[in-house]
């Protein structure tokens, strides 16, 4: 199994999640990684680490999630791997419930939510993000 965090989807992904945008509800999985220290896109000085850097966003994120009617379920740090092998554990993980792949999209594209999108950036060396439905 090839296993490859990314900081955003491909072409394809994006095309399967706007497909069928009425499913839901759907919880996301996100498996997170770090930067070991923040890089802002437009260059800004930071002594923030990439996970002080991707907290900014996520104080904000959870307005945005319960704004469009979702809620998160659950946050915290990646102590060990209990079971199964992989070549780099990942630092947090988070779940968030949304009622539809279409909530979920339209808060993507909410200006406010895309102006705290830049903490997430700078602080994300990358991540998995896997949809359950339930």
């Amino acid at each position: 199994m090839k296993v490859e965090n990314k900081v955003m989807p491909n072409e394809d992904q994006i095309n399967g999640f706007l497909e069928n945008s009425e499913i839901g509800p759907i919880s996301m999985v996100n498996l997170l990684k770090y930067k070991d220290k923040a890089k802002y896109d437009d260059g800004r000085d930071t002594n923030l680490t990439g996970e002080e850097a991707y907290g900014l966003y996520a104080a904000e994120v959870i307005n945005f999630v319960e704004k469009y009617g979702g809620e998160f379920v659950f946050a915290g740090k990646v102590t060990r791997l209990m079971l199964g092998e992989v070549e780099d554990l990942w630092d947090a993980v988070a779940i968030a419930k949304y009622p539809s792949r279409k909530a979920m999209f339209d808060m993507t594209m909410d200006p406010g939510y895309q102006k705290i999108h830049v903490h997430r950036d700078a602080g994300l060396e990358g991540q998995l993000n896997i949809e359950t439905i339930q």
